[in-house]
C-alpha cells in the first residue's frame, strides 16, 4: 500500500511523553496540566448524566452552548454570529482543523504556513492532496514577516493558517498584524484559518485579538477554538469552529460524516459553566502566577530566554551554555540524564530548522515546577 503521508512519523508529543514514562522524567513536554479541573464543572457533567442526557446531541452542538458561545463572541469581539448556522460543537480543535482543510482544498492548491507551527496543519493539508507553502516566522520573538508572507501569495493560494496566541512561541498577534492580514488578502478568494484555541491565555494585560473582531476577515475565515485548553480539561477532546454561513455548511459536510456529533453531557455542562463569564475572564492572571514563578526558577539555571511568553501556556528557553547540541539531542538527553521532558522547536519547522530552543509547558502544580527545577540545577555542575 502507498502512504497518504511517507514523511510521517510518530508525533514529537508523543515521543517525548514516552521517553518522559520510560526514564521516570517530569514531563514538561506535552501541553496538558497535571492540576484538577473545576469541581463545578465535574458536578455539571455527573448532573447531565444522572439527568439522562447521554445520547447523541444534534450535529452541529446543542442549541443551549451554542447560544452561550454566540453571546461570549459578541461580548468580547463585538461580532453577531448566528449561533444555527454559524457555530459548530467538535471533538476537539485538532479535529476542527482537519475538518477545516478537508471541507475548501482541492488538489494542487496552496497552503501558506507560518512556521514553527503546530505539527497537524501540514499533514492535513497533504492528506488533502494541497501543498504547504512555508514561511518562518521571525527570530527571536517569532513575529510574521509580512513582506515574506505577500511573496507566498500565488493564484494556487486557497488559505492561510495562523495561530495565536502562538504554539510553541508564545508570540500574541497585534492588532497590526490583523490589520496587515486583513490588507494582504482583501479582494482575494483566501480563506483563513485562524487556530484560536489559547484566546483566553494572554498574558501582561495584552488583548487577544480575533480575526472575529475584523469584519473583512471574519468573513472569509474559520476559526477554531477548544475547551479543553480553556478549561484544563484536554482529555475531553472538545472545541468549535465558528465561521460565516457560506463556510460552516461545507465544513458541517465533512463533520457529519466524520465524528458527527460531540460528547453530550459535556457540552450541557460547558453550557452551564460558562454562563459565568470569570470562569475564563481570570485565566489571564492565574497563568501569569505560573509563568512568572517557572522563569524565576529559570533565572538561576543557565537557559536564555529571549522573550517572556506573551501568550498560551509554554515558555521558550535557549541552552547554547550548556552544550551545543541539536534541540532533538538536547531534549532527549535532557529527559534520560537530568529527568525533564521538554519539546524541540525544530519538530514545528517541515524543513527541520533548528534555533537551538526547546519548549516547556508550565501548565502545571507549583511543586511539579519546582520539582523540574531542582532537577535541572544538575545543569550548574556540568
Amino acid at each position: 500500500m502507498q502512504s497518504k503521508l511517507p514523511q510521517v512519523g510518530t508525533t514529537i508529543f508523543t515521543v517525548m511523553s514516552n521517553l518522559a514514562r520510560e526514564y521516570d522524567a517530569i514531563n514538561l513536554s506535552q501541553g496538558f496540566p497535571d492540576y484538577p479541573i473545576s469541581s463545578k464543572l465535574i458536578s455539571y457533567v455527573n448532573e447531565a448524566m444522572l439527568a439522562g442526557f447521554n445520547q447523541y446531541a444534534p450535529m452541529p452542538g446543542l442549541p443551549e452552548l451554542r447560544t452561550v458561545l454566540a453571546n461570549k463572541i459578541e461580548r468580547l469581539y463585538q461580532a453577531k454570529m448566528n449561533p444555527d448556522s454559524e457555530i459548530t460543537i467538535t471533538p476537539g480543535a485538532t479535529y476542527a482543523i482537519y475538518c477545516a482543510f478537508t471541507a475548501i482544498l482541492q488538489p494542487c492548491d496552496e497552503v501558506i504556513v507560518l512556521e514553527p507551527a503546530y505539527d497537524s496543519y501540514i499533514p492535513n493539508i497533504h492528506l488533502n492532496g494541497a501543498k504547504a507553502i512555508c514561511v518562518p516566522l521571525q527570530y527571536p520573538d517569532y513575529s510574521v514577516n509580512w513582506q515574506k508572507v505577500k511573496e507566498a501569495i500565488s493564484p494556487n493560494t486557497k488559505a492561510l493558517i495562523i495561530n495565536t496566541p502562538h504554539n510553541p512561541t508564545g508570540y500574541v498577534w497585534t492588532a497590526n498584524d490583523m490589520k496587515q492580514l486583513d490588507a494582504l488578502t482583501a479582494n482575494t478568494d483566501i480563506i483563513i484559518l485562524s487556530d484560536e484555541v489559547y484566546e483566553h491565555i494572554t498574558l501582561d494585560e495584552r488583548t487577544h485579538e480575533s480575526v472575529l473582531k475584523y469584519e473583512g476577515l471574519r468573513n472569509r475565515s474559520l476559526v477554531l477554538f477548544s475547551f479543553g485548553k480553556v478549561f484544563h480539561a484536554t482529555g475531553w477532546k472538545i472545541g468549535y469552529c465558528v465561521a460565516p454561513e457560506r463556510l460552516m455548511k461545507e465544513f458541517r459536510k465533512v463533520h457529519q460524516f466524520v465524528g458527527f456529533t460531540t460528547n453530550t453531557p459535556m457540552q450541557y455542562a460547558l453550557a452551564k459553566l460558562m454562563e459565568d463569564e470569570n470562569e475564563y475572564l481570570q485565566l489571564p492572571h492565574f497563568f501569569e502566577k505560573k509563568r512568572d514563578l517557572f522563569l524565576e526558577l529559570l533565572s538561576d539555571l543557565p537557559f536564555t530566554i529571549h522573550q517572556k511568553s506573551q501568550g498560551s501556556y509554554f515558555q521558550l528557553a535557549g541552552y547554547e551554555k550548556i552544550n551545543k547540541m541539536g534541540d532533538k539531542d538536547f531534549a532527549t538527553w535532557l529527559t534520560k540524564e537530568i529527568g525533564v521532558a521538554t519539546i524541540p522547536v525544530s519538530a514545528f519547522n517541515q524543513d527541520g530548522r533548528d534555533d537551538k530552543l526547546i519548549r516547556f509547558c508550565f501548565a502545571k502544580m507549583d511543586r511539579t515546577l519546582i520539582g523540574a527545577a531542582d532537577r535541572m540545577k544538575k545543569l550548574l555542575t556540568l
